[in-house]
């Protein structure tokens, strides 16, 4: 099945039992496999596809993930507009865990370089802007009118993982971001290559360790899973609301990328 547009699910946030008549598609494409198959449906008049980032069971790490691939597949089968979701880490003391946040810039921090395009081609694609502006604007508008509790900006930084932060790290990336994560970014950079408008539900599950209190994955968890029901409302308002033509430069960014 073609698809308009797609969800990518992180830890705790498997929502594919929202499509009608969901089937289960096998992509291949020039970077490897992706980390699942894509479960693709009908949801509210959208033909959508879902992604298991880490796996169907949660078995790939985040710094093992194949990027590259999964952006490319939900290409293949014609996403115009992926939203990602993903845990994140506070690093502000007014953004509380069950929070959403919908980031607005990055910082990459992570240990490896995230393109589509190593050589012999060269592009140096256009990113002041990372988040789709059209898609962050329909996230504040319903997450607004469902009562979700959200914050519409935020600098969201990258870590690769799979290690939490030292106290020392926690404390030097507060200076410059306002939540944590480890996947988000590659797929921002991914889509904006590939044309693909993408915007991020960051779900905050804990506080950084600049907080007295270590995070463990099991606060993660149990956080992520009380928050899925409200990201499961918000994408059920969101995606049927976004206009088949797009009011966004993101699909400009491979052509202004050419050398």
């Amino acid at each position: 099945m073609k698809i308009d547009a797609a969800v990518i699910g992180g830890t705790g946030i498997y929502s594919e039992g929202m499509l009608e008549k969901p089937e289960k598609t096998a992509v291949d494409t020039p970077f490897g496999k992706p980390s699942s198959e894509i479960v693709t449906g009908n949801f509210e008049g959208t033909k959508v596809g879902f992604l298991f980032r880490h796996g169907p069971k949660h078995t790939i790490p985040p710094h093992k993930i194949n990027f590259r691939a999964n952006m490319h597949a939900l290409k293949e089968l014609g996403a115009k507009r992926i939203i990602g979701i993903a845990a994140v880490g506070s690093l502000k003391d007014d953004i509380h865990p069950g929070d959403m946040v919908f980031p607005d810039q990055l910082i990459d921090w992570g240990k490896e370089v995230t393109t589509y395009f190593d050589g012999p081609e060269v592009r140096h694609t256009p990113f002041a802007d990372p988040f789709c502006p059209e898609m962050r604007e329909a996230l504040i508008k319903n997450a607004k009118r469902l009562g979700i509790k959200f914050h519409e900006k935020g600098t969201y930084l990258r870590v690769s993982g799979p290690r939490f932060s030292t106290r020392a790290e926690s404390r030097m990336f507060r200076q410059f971001a306002d939540v944590i994560g480890m996947t988000c970014i590659p797929e921002a950079i991914l889509a904006r290559e590939l044309g693909i408008c993408y915007a991020a539900i960051a779900a905050v599950t804990d506080y950084d360790v600049y907080k007295e209190k270590a995070v463990e994955i099991s606060d993660v968890i149990r956080t992520m899973k009380s928050n899925s029901e409200k990201i499961e409302r918000l994408l059920g308002a969101v995606i049927p609301s976004m206009p088949e033509k797009k009011g966004c430069d993101c699909g400009e960014a491979p052509e202004k990328a050419k050398m």
